[in-house]
């Protein structure tokens, strides 16, 4: 077996002294994770050995073999070890001396979480068992032509946040993931991917979700977030069993996931001649049919119209039409003419079948100091008729109303739809 190593030099001085004996070839020898993570690309590798340091086991190193496919075994000495491969999204680590003996029953003295004798206090301890509900799911889709699908992504989840909800924002976009910067996260370490890589090992608990999604400070009303890829080549690790996997997760852990997707619905299948390969959009697909709310999000302009009704036809293809609400965004007179919210559902109607659409007007100041605060609508602009409108889309979207809701929606729409006309 070729095998390359990222462990401590008296380790490695072992493993490559007997490796004829045991009839493996040592391929690279490398200092720390991150080196062995620049080349892995190039090396005709089948295994990777780790050492559960932190100068070894990396999160770089993790990426790279799991966007290659690359198996890695992951030896930890100690507990101390063993949470930093817990930190990292590694589940399965095996206990012991470095040495080619590990290869012949790994399974042996594989661990799936720290020292039983150990503190339940300390890192990657798992959580106390709690009362589980399912959690709502809603996934924002919108074609392509920058509709808006980010920026109500993360002015809904500050909506759910706000009726005192536990809410995870997640961005599984795999063309364009841009949920991070909106909102001043600036860490490379993609949360969703993580968790997706967690979920394929059966490793994804509790203990990992909080470990991965992110809290962005200085928001009004908290909410969770899980990153998205900042390199589109990374697309692999976005495999559809693992997003499946994740949102079962999730389900359990909040009460609300508002999931970001990206426009294509494109299934290449048929065009692909390995029917094992990854596909590029496995993961909106597959967010969009596990989701139970859609917010289908058009731009509410001359371009943006025609390009959302011909990509709703296929986007009901894939998801069902009770599960749909259209949202036409940035909906202002002046790309309309006169009249823009009832020309709008005449449209809509005429050409979609689309009956009843939420508008939500353009108010460019508000969304300016959103992006430029990297906060939320709701945090921006609480008085915005744009955020009054999100606000009234995510009642709506809510299994049951709270007590009262209804006439605040209500006084909601008939304040902006009076600006629209």
């Amino acid at each position: 077996m070729r095998v390359a190593l990222a462990v401590p030099l008296e380790a490695e001085r072992n493993l490559v002294g007997t490796a004829d004996y045991f009839g493996h070839e040592v391929v690279a020898q490398c200092s720390g994770g991150d080196e062995l993570a620049v080349r892995l690309a190039q090396l005709p590798v089948e295994l990777v050995i780790v050492q559960a340091t932190p100068e070894h086991l990396t999160s770089r190193l993790v990426e790279a073999a799991d966007a290659l496919g690359v198996r890695m075994l992951v030896v930890a000495a100690d507990d101390a070890q063993h949470r930093q491969a817990s930190r990292v999204g590694i589940v399965d680590v095996v206990r012991g001396r470095t040495d080619w003996s590990l290869l012949e029953d790994p399974e042996a003295a594989a661990v799936s979480g720290p020292d039983p004798d150990a503190s339940p206090d300390a890192p990657g301890a798992p959580l106390a068992p709690a009362e589980r509900r399912t959690g709502l799911v809603v996934a924002v889709w919108g074609p392509h032509g920058a509709p808006g699908r980010s920026s109500l992504a993360i002015a809904l989840a500050a909506e759910f946040a706000a009726d005192g909800l536990r809410t995870v924002l997640a961005d599984a976009d795999t063309h364009a993931a841009s949920i991070a910067p909106a909102l001043g996260l600036l860490d490379e370490a993609p949360g969703f991917a993580a968790a997706c890589r967690l979920a394929g090992l059966g490793g994804l608990d509790d203990a990992q979700l909080d470990r991965l999604a992110v809290l962005p400070r200085g928001l009004r009303h908290p909410f969770r977030v899980l990153t998205g890829i900042g390199r589109s080549a990374r697309w692999p690790e976005l495999g559809a069993e693992r997003v499946a996997g994740a949102i079962a997760a999730l389900r359990l852990w909040c009460e609300v996931l508002v999931v970001d997707v990206a426009a294509s619905l494109e299934q290449d299948d048929q065009f692909a001649s390995d029917v094992a390969a990854p596909r590029r959009n496995a993961a909106g697909l597959e967010v969009l049919r596990a989701a139970d709310r859609v917010v289908a999000v058009a731009s509410g302009d001359p371009v943006g119209i025609p390009r959302f009704l011909h990509d709703h036809a296929e986007l009901l293809e894939v998801v069902e039409p009770e599960r749909v609400a259209v949202v036409v965004n940035k909906v202002r007179q002046g790309a309309i003419g006169l009249n823009p919210a009832g020309q709008l559902r005449q449209t809509l109607a005429r050409f979609g079948g689309i009956e009843h659409p939420l508008l939500v007007p353009w108010d460019a100041t508000a969304f300016d100091a959103a992006l430029l605060g990297a906060r939320p609508l709701a945090d921006a602009a609480p008085r915005s008729a744009a955020r009054l409108a999100v606000r009234e889309l995510a009642q709506a979207l809510l299994p049951s109303a709270r007590p009262g809701a209804r006439s605040e929606r209500s006084r909601g729409r008939r304040g902006f739809e009076r600006r629209l006309a």
